[in-house]
């Protein structure tokens, strides 16, 4: 966004506690300042909210857009105070039963826009919350498709991924991309996987590898169990995550509880690889069932399997057509260009809105 941003003749300001992404702000001629606008400490914000103050007047701040929900209770409210247009996007689910679990999410709801990252967030939100709904819009995230592009993975890319995991050859290759969080479907997967013990496949559980002490012998000893020594590994997090999707055969993404949307589908489909994911959250909105993917029955590792089978039988011919009906479909909804334009036209409204208010006054 900062970089379309640029593009469009405006200029970004990006307000975090610093991170890996900083740097590719400054490249694209965007600006970044360091805030811990990440503290929850509510007796930190008040002298935070008169930093943003000071910023907000110094960069001549048109639009505040939130994307969490800290800054949301730090920024919304000084903005409006000051005239400045209000967006906030909201990232996952923050369902809860608690009414001060409630009242904290719902701040990321009090701005003059909200962006959903999914139909199925908003349904969540507009089932919870009212008064919203006329200012919600959904713009789907996307995926960098210059990045994650087949054609610019070089094969000293691959072959680096493929020897820093020992990946055996010739082997057909099962890969979930997740982090070390049970939610994420470790355990189910793994299940799935002992209903296959005619196939040959090594699975990958790539960034299983950086969790826990004990979550990782918790996995081990439970493929272990499963008759699958010898048949996965547990990598870190990795660098150069397009190059391992090329070694990928099928990716699995099997959380289960619903994605707010899943990055893993998307980076997959860019990479003209089979995704299998559960029918449910964003992956039924980015998953075309046995066209770019297949979706299994939630929770049901006997569908999981089967779902797994079919993409690993896939002959090269229909390989073929799945890839390039991934990459397709990708393009043509999931860009991170087609997520950036949506965003600025609503930039865009809020300007007039904002100008037309004022002119009003």
């Amino acid at each position: 966004m900062a970089q379309a941003i640029q593009a469009a003749g405006g200029h970004s300001v990006v307000i975090s506690n610093g991170g890996p992404l900083v740097r590719h702000v400054e490249r694209c001629g965007g600006k970044h300042i360091a805030l811990p606008v990440h503290v929850k400490n509510p007796l930190r914000w008040p002298g935070l909210r008169r930093q943003l103050k000071t910023i907000f007047q110094a960069e001549g701040a048109d639009i505040v857009h939130v994307r969490s929900r800290v800054p949301a209770w730090l920024a919304l409210n000084l903005a409006k105070s000051m005239g400045i247009a209000t967006i906030s996007t909201v990232h996952s689910r923050f369902t809860t039963t608690s009414f001060l679990k409630r009242r904290y999410n719902a701040k990321l709801l009090d701005a003059g826009q909200v962006i959903a990252i999914s139909n199925y967030v908003h349904g969540l939100i507009t089932s919870q919350y009212i008064g919203v709904e006329d200012r919600l819009t959904v713009v789907h995230r996307g995926v960098d498709t210059v990045t994650f592009d087949p054609a610019a993975v070089s094969q000293a890319r691959i072959i680096n991924f493929a020897e820093s995991v020992a990946l055996p050859e010739d082997v057909p290759v099962l890969m979930m991309p997740a982090r070390s969080s049970s939610w994420k479907g470790h355990h189910i997967l793994l299940d799935a996987l002992a209903k296959l013990t005619d196939l040959r496949f090594v699975c990958l559980f790539v960034g299983a590898g950086d969790g826990k002490a004990g979550f990782v012998k918790d996995i081990t000893e439970y493929a272990q169990a499963r008759g699958l020594e010898g048949r996965f590994r547990l990598t870190p997090v990795v660098d150069d995550m397009p190059a391992a999707l090329m070694v990928a055969d099928v990716v699995v993404m099997p959380s289960i509880t619903p994605e707010p949307f899943g990055r893993v589908a998307l980076e997959a489909q860019s990479m003209g690889r089979p995704i299998v994911a559960f029918a449910h959250g964003g992956a039924v909105e980015s998953i075309e069932h046995e066209k770019t993917g297949w979706l299994a029955t939630p929770g049901d590792a006997n569908s999981l399997a089967e779902n797994l089978r079919a993409a690993l039988s896939l002959k090269p011919r229909a390989r073929k057509a799945y890839a390039h009906n991934a990459r397709a479909h990708i393009e043509a909804y999931f860009s991170t260009d087609r997520m950036c334009q949506e965003t600025l036209k609503i930039y865009r409204r809020m300007l007039a809105k904002n100008q037309k208010n004022s002119a009003a006054r």
